[in-house]
């Protein structure tokens, strides 16, 4: 199914191998690496990746 999806980079990440994360919303919330794309990911409930969210922006200074 990875394959099928439309996978988004982080606005964070760069193109010279630094932290890259990408997104893609299906049913599910799929994340992975995007250094290994054919590697593993994480499947999220769009609960859990709200939950997610939350706890980031609230770690985040000023957000």
């Amino acid at each position: 199914m990875s394959d099928k999806l439309k996978w988004f980079k982080s606005s964070y990440s760069d193109d010279e191998g630094g932290d890259c994360v990408e997104v893609a919303f299906a049913t599910t919330i799929h994340v992975r690496d995007s250094k290994t794309p054919t590697g593993p990911e994480l499947q999220l409930t769009a609960p859990a990746w709200t939950a997610f969210l939350s706890e980031v922006s609230a770690a985040q200074p000023g957000a």
